[in-house]
């Protein structure tokens, strides 16, 4: 999994069945260079020009970036758990997400799915999104199929809220119902904003944030956006928000009120829900920002708890998720409901290649 925050590869290594079935095995996570960082940022600047998505130099560079990153992660993962090649039934390759435009009827995830295959000699299931995309659906979020299975056991409702460079939660109501949708910006623009202010790749712990004052003007300004209003399911692009409202602030200030952002977007987004949940749990890389967990339980009155409490990798659970989405679409299982991504019926998703060199 490579993620909106451009970060680095996460992999993860499971065994599933593709329903209640999940045992975590390993986890590595990659982090990109300075240099291939700024290569993936060039080719998602440029494909968010295009009308449709189409081969163009730095985009077809920043794919094979993509995959040769990915076969090495996972030589170093099997590797690391001392399992062979052969052992593995598939892989999940989301790819690096360049632009996602539900709204033309496209989503962009660069990243040869055969390639990968042929450089692994591994099933490789990727494209996990564009058939949901042509069947009406947003493409995301894909990950609430594998939060279900998690969280089978948990007293419901219980939402399961992932806060990577964008936000998405996942509820699950008493009946076992699913609703899921993308509530806004999370650790996105903190992070653009810490880059052009302060030279840094991210608020540590959210110090900086801590340290600076909420500017309401301009929090009330960014939260003055229909997008917020609208019912799910619904989903978002990282570069659908920027940091220009924020511009003038102090880089202290400026943190605080972007985090103040993420904190009232989450809250916003459980006004859409079908009820209130008794549990908010948190995964990703802003269940490490404490400021930004004290400003979502002010805002949502929620104590979000960290995943990992539950002994879930906040970590490793999207890497994991596109495991599970890979078996299931093996299984011709579906991996994307009408309450997650709009899609007028469930269905699976997924393009499989297979090694044409074993």
């Amino acid at each position: 999994m490579s993620g909106t925050s451009l970060d680095g590869v996460d992999a993860a290594l499971i065994e599933t069945d593709g329903e209640a079935l999940v045992r975590p095995i390993a986890f590595r996570t990659e982090a990109y260079s300075d240099t291939a960082r700024a290569e993936l940022a060039e080719a998602t600047t440029l494909a968010l020009t295009f009308d449709r998505p189409r081969a163009s130099p730095p985009i077809v560079a920043a794919g094979d970036l993509i995959v040769r990153t990915h076969a090495m992660v996972v030589q170093k993962l099997l590797r690391d758990a001392g399992v062979e090649a052969k052992a593995v039934d598939v892989i999940g390759f989301h790819g690096q997400t360049v632009a996602h435009r539900p709204d033309r009827g496209w989503t962009w995830q660069i990243g040869d799915g055969q390639a990968l295959a042929d450089a692994t000699g591994i099933v490789t299931v990727s494209d996990f999104r564009s058939a949901d995309v042509a069947a009406g659906g947003q493409g995301a979020p894909l990950i609430p199929v594998y939060h279900a299975a998690l969280a089978a056991d948990l007293e419901k409702p219980v939402a399961i809220l992932n806060l990577g460079g964008v936000a998405n939660i996942t509820f699950i109501g008493t009946d076992g119902a699913l609703v899921a949708f993308d509530t806004g910006p999370a650790n996105g623009l903190i992070d653009s904003w810490m880059e052009a202010e302060t030279g840094q790749r991210y608020d540590a712990n959210g110090a900086l944030a801590a340290s600076g004052r909420v500017e309401p003007t301009v929090l009330d300004t960014m939260m003055d956006n229909g997008w917020f209003d609208l019912a799910p399911p619904k989903s978002l692009d990282r570069n659908d928000f920027t940091i220009q409202p924020a511009r003038g602030l102090s880089a202290a200030d400026g943190a605080a009120t972007l985090t103040a952002f993420t904190a009232q977007t989450v809250a916003r987004a459980l006004d859409h829900l079908p009820e209130r949940p008794r549990r908010l749990l948190v995964a990703g890389g802003g269940r490490h920002n404490a400021t930004m967990l004290a400003m979502i339980a002010a805002a949502t009155g929620l104590t979000p708890e960290p995943t990992d409490a539950l002994g879930w990798d906040g970590d490793a659970l999207e890497a994991q998720g596109f495991a599970y989405m890979a078996v299931r679409r093996l299984e011709e299982r579906a991996i994307s409901f009408p309450g997650t991504t709009g899609v007028p019926n469930a269905m699976t998703g997924g393009l499989v290649h297979r090694p044409s060199v074993s």
